[in-house]
């Protein structure tokens, strides 16, 4: 479908909204002649009322006429003289696509690479177009995945996808208004009714009554009607556009294939959903495990450590990359499934053309340190700035020991309980020689089974519980003393690492501490050692 359809169609779309709130304004308006010439005088005043009220949200949704302006654009800019070798890539591709190039590159904290243009007269003047550019993205690809990556944004600028999507967009933005409008009031009237039954029941209650239950199930139905119109619609107006907007993604593809090559382009695509994931576990797992404890990687490596878990785990990531998504991550994506794409382009003929430039792609940076400080201090909050920056090994061990003293927490409530003193170690092993131990186990959560356990069976179920226990608070204290240290592994977990000689003599002194009959000795000299 040629540019010039595709505009006819949304400019047809945004009209059905206003035919709908024409229509329904209409109905409302017929209902009230109807109550006029039929009902009595007092249920006419009624239907008036409702039809007035119903009227205020289809007014309002029509009359908005402007789409909310976003905030400031995300990322940082950078010029063509901070980096040159970038914006020369940039352009190079939109000439080949024979389309004007962005006029700003913003860099950005996000696994994605996006194009915008601020158009006008509803896209039929173009604006000022932006490309967004991941840092992480950029992590993970090579420099001819990344041409791909790009060549496939500028063929969104030649097929005029930017700029037409002004007019889908307010659509999308006035029927979500309307709908969250008569949500909204439903709800108010669903809270006004329960505030009422509430008060009611309060009345009852004082008298001596029992309370009825509470039931707004009838309030705000009539906003809610409404609302379900109007999200039919939206329903429609998404599938209408989604189909073409998943057709302009085909296109891009096969322009930056012809640009960028097949196999350059359909590995970029494999890899987007492998990174994706990534990305998410090295966020969760490693950029902010210290978050809970006041700390953060040493600036640059909030987004720069990213670049390690993709050396350590690259068997992982080849699994992932021939296990592409077969379905789009909701109805509603404006991409077709990667699976889709990817047979796509490698179902064209071979064009002969291999990946050429295989370096990273954040070679394209000038300075790479720089730009990954540069979009940290950007995209984190100032909260999170003001965190104590640590090196990746430091991170991981405090992280570590401040997450093993957390999980010590229900034992030091017990001991605290039982023996009234400092819940510390010495405290739990001074309660294990006076025979007291069993009292704390019985404390710390436990089983269904263990719970209903009496006597010998009682205590075997406690066992491995305060064993565990125990493990925990020596292992704090080791970690404390510099005799335990929680290391750093971009391919699996943290992995502890005792001083010589306590991998073999620790755990007998554990069992020794929990024995039926405890010794505790063997564990205070090797805490003493």
């Amino acid at each position: 479908m040629g540019a010039s359809l595709r505009a006819a169609r949304a400019l047809v779309l945004l009209a059905g909204f206003y035919l709908l709130g024409l229509v329904l304004l209409a109905v409302l308006g017929a209902m009230g002649w109807a109550a006029h010439t039929w009902a009595p005088a007092s249920l006419a005043l009624k239907l008036y009322i409702v039809a007035a009220v119903l009227a205020v949200p289809v007014v309002r949704g029509m009359l908005m006429l402007r789409t909310p302006k976003d905030d400031s654009p995300q990322g940082v800019p950078v010029t063509e003289q901070q980096e040159p070798r970038l914006w020369r890539t940039v352009r190079d591709l939109a000439d080949q696509v024979g389309t004007r190039a962005p006029d700003e590159i913003r860099l950005t904290a996000d696994m994605n690479a996006a194009v915008s243009e601020d158009a006008r007269l509803l896209g039929l003047l173009g604006g000022t177009r932006r490309l967004y550019l991941g840092l992480p993205l950029m992590t993970g690809l090579t420099e001819a995945q990344l041409r791909s990556v790009l060549a496939h944004e500028m063929g969104h600028y030649g097929n005029s996808d930017t700029r037409l999507s002004a007019i889908t967009v307010r659509g999308r933005v006035q029927v979500a208004r309307t709908i969250a409008d008569f949500e909204e009031r439903a709800g108010k009237k669903a809270d006004k009714e329960r505030a009422q039954q509430e008060k009611k029941n309060d009345k009852r209650m004082a008298k001596g009554k029992e309370a009825k239950e509470v039931d707004t199930t009838g309030a705000g139905f009539t906003y809610r009607m409404m609302a379900k119109v109007y999200r039919a619609y939206g329903h429609f107006y998404l599938r209408a556009t989604l189909s073409s907007s998943r057709r302009q993604e085909l296109a891009a593809d096969l322009a930056a294939a012809r640009i960028a090559g097949r196999d350059a382009t359909a590995s970029a695509l494999r890899e987007i959903p492998a990174l994706a994931s990534a990305h998410d576990f090295y966020m969760r797992c490693y950029a902010t495990i210290g978050v809970g404890v006041g700390l953060l990687p040493l600036p640059g490596e909030v987004l720069g450590g990213f670049r390690h878990l993709l050396a350590g785990r690259e068997h992982e990531l080849q699994e992932m990359r021939q296990d592409l998504p077969t379905e789009p991550t909701s109805p509603y994506d404006s991409h077709p499934a990667i699976a889709e794409r990817v047979a796509r382009l490698e179902s064209l003929p071979d064009d002969g053309r291999r990946e050429e430039a295989t370096g990273p792609a954040l070679a394209l940076l000038a300075d790479t340190h720089t730009a990954l400080v540069a979009v940290e201090n950007a995209s984190l909050t100032p909260e999170a700035l003001g965190l104590r920056r640590v090196d990746w090994a430091e991170l991981v061990h405090e992280s570590m020991a401040a997450t093993a003293a957390r999980e010590t927490e229900p034992l030091r409530r017990a001991i605290a309980e039982v023996t009234g003193s400092e819940p510390s170690l010495v405290s739990l092993l001074n309660a294990l020689d006076m025979g007291v131990g069993w009292e704390i186990a019985d404390r710390l959560p436990k089983s269904e089974e263990a719970a209903a356990a009496t006597g010998r069976a009682a205590r075997e179920f406690a066992r491995p519980v305060l064993s565990r226990g125990l493990s925990r608070l020596a292992l704090v204290e080791l970690a404390a003393r510099g005799r335990a240290r929680w290391e750093l592994s971009w391919s699996a977990p943290a992995q502890l690492r005792l001083a010589p000689g306590y991998d073999e003599e620790l755990p007998t002194a554990l069992d020794a501490a929990v024995d039926d009959r405890p010794d505790t000795a063997p564990l205070r000299t090797l805490l003493a050692a």
